[in-house]
């Protein structure tokens, strides 16, 4: 399949900003499944100031806000072709090793409610039904909704709360399986909704470290593995590794942020 992304973040400021620097993490990654047949990122209020690979292997591009600017954006658009390897990443691969993708972190603590989930596992599966049991039980342990939980909320804030979104059903899902001593990590990416081209915005999921298997994708918030409607972009032990922008902006001012995403099958011509 081939697909189509247009992703634009438009910052405005009500006072001009000093100056800003921003880490983005857009590009997607080639990888089993998906290959990057076009991407660009284009800039307007800001200057480029180096790309490179951080330690998860995701593309990194380091960003500088013209002196005195009121608004800010940042469009990214490409052609991603993908394919169906019912989630399977494969080896791993990168700088770090799989040990790190079992330390906790503040996102993805073990506590008494991971703990409790946890419990409620069969210790007759192997691994892989076990993970796919684990991503049915965070789904029917936190239902899908927004406005419940932010950036900063746990796994044990989210099972609190019982609500939250896909960054939480990963977040989640990978303390539990670490919990259970597999490696796991956070993926940020896109995916393309079937029924409408225009998104609400990115898509998070969690990949898991599967013997003879290698990394396998599990989205807990569609109860499936991700197939070719999805579109990898960066990965690392939780949503910070991963997020798409972070950075630091200085100056005295309120910010607006207005994000338009869109995802669309593209005909390969023959």
């Amino acid at each position: 399949m081939r697909l189509w992304v247009d992703h634009t973040t438009h910052y405005t400021f009500s006072a001009p900003a000093a100056r800003g620097l921003q880490r983005l993490r857009l590009t997607p990654k080639t990888s089993a499944g998906q290959a990057i047949v076009a991407w660009k990122i284009g800039l307007q209020g800001a200057r480029l100031e180096v790309e490179y690979d951080d330690e998860n292997a995701n593309h990194v591009t380091l960003i500088a806000f013209e002196p005195g600017v009121t608004e800010v954006t940042i469009r990214c658009e490409g052609v991603v072709d993908t394919s169906d390897k019912a989630g399977i990443v494969g080896h791993h691969a990168g700088y770090l090793p799989l040990w790190h993708f079992r330390q906790p972190t503040d996102l993805t603590a073990t506590g008494p409610r991971v703990r409790a989930l946890v419990g409620g596992l069969s210790g007759k599966q192997d691994t892989l039904e076990k993970l796919h049991t684990l991503s049915a039980l965070v789904r029917g342990a936190v239902e899908y909704a927004s406005g419940h939980t932010d950036t900063a909320s746990s796994a044990e804030a989210v099972l609190a709360a019982g609500h939250g979104v896909c960054q939480d059903h990963a977040h989640v899902f990978i303390a539990a399986a670490r919990a259970l001593g597999v490696p796991a990590r956070y993926v940020s990416g896109y995916l393309m909704m079937k029924d409408r081209v225009e998104q609400d915005a990115g898509h998070a999921w969690a990949e898991a470290m599967v013997e003879g298997l290698g990394w396998v994708g599990f989205d807990v918030s569609n109860g499936i593995s991700p197939d070719p409607h999805y579109v990898r972009v960066a990965t690392g032990r939780d949503y910070r590794d991963a997020a798409p922008v972070t950075g630091i902006r200085y100056g005295a001012y309120d910010e607006t942020l207005h994000v338009t995403l869109a995802v669309a099958q593209q005909r390969v011509e023959q």
